[in-house]
């Protein structure tokens, strides 16, 4: 997935913000959904906020970090 960074306060975490688009299945609609995940990474003070990058899912890291940075995009 691909996201925008939201928060880099967190030490080895970040708060990413992931958009899609989803169809409503009355009315065909499309709307946009935004999603945060809380993702693990090596040193946050690396990232910017606003800074889009590609995370993926992995083992849990703790209660609510299930996802990593795989590369960041510049």
């Amino acid at each position: 997935m691909t996201g925008i960074v939201v928060s880099n306060k967190m030490e080895k975490a970040l708060v990413v913000s992931v958009s899609s688009t989803k169809m409503h299945p009355k009315y065909h609609k499309g709307y946009k959904v935004k999603k945060r995940y809380t993702v693990s990474c090596e040193d946050s003070s690396n990232f910017v906020i606003g800074q889009t990058v590609d995370i993926e899912s992995c083992r849990p890291v703790s209660k609510t970090i299930k996802f990593k940075v795989v590369e960041n995009q510049k």
